[in-house]
């Protein structure tokens, strides 16, 4: 009898980590940086290497903070969505570009258009790492003290942009520095 029962108790355990997995979201995965200080950062820009952003040059203004690759297909598909915020000039985007060639980088800039303000370079994938990226498109909202306030998992969508990202942005932009 237990030789009946044991398998039919297995499969049922089974079938409800099925179920629960299923029923999670991957963009809402939580992330220790939030109500954190971002990580500290000095790097290249993509289209002027000799010269560096940091965090520092960020301070007393909302940024959004998104991590992307010429590699990356969900990239492509955020893409214009980052060029319609990016028209609505609400935020400064700040870009990471994420273990990528730089050369195919600029390229897919001007054939895609780019929604950044700077985009940094992360060749080696140590800024990444300080931010727990673990996979791209990432995307993250930083308030005027520095602090992250958002993290967003996968590709950006239209209805996000509206739902999520511009109010929290306006929400932001109307605390003080």
């Amino acid at each position: 009898m237990l030789k009946y029962i044991l398998p039919l108790v297995l499969f049922i355990i089974m079938a409800i980590f099925l179920a629960i997995g299923l029923n999670l979201k991957p963009s809402e995965i939580p992330s220790p940086l939030l109500d954190k200080p971002a990580p500290v950062f000095s790097a290249p820009t993509l289209q002027a290497p000799q010269e560096k952003l940091a965090t520092a040059d960020l301070k007393g203004q909302v940024w959004v903070f998104n991590v992307w690759a010429s590699w990356c297909v969900s990239c492509r598909q955020e893409h214009p969505v980052l060029n319609g915020l990016a028209q609505q000039k609400a935020v400064t985007i700040i870009g990471l570009n994420y273990k990528d060639d730089p050369a195919a980088a600029k390229n897919w800039l001007a054939s895609l258009g780019n929604p950044y303000n700077v985009s940094i370079m992360d060749q080696d994938g140590r800024i990444g790492l300080d931010w727990g990226v673990y996979g791209v498109p990432e995307t993250f909202v930083m308030d005027k003290k520095g602090i992250v306030r958002y993290k967003h998992t996968g590709p950006v969508s239209p209805a996000d942009v509206q739902n999520i990202f511009l109010p929290l942005i306006a929400q932001l932009q109307a605390e003080a520095p």
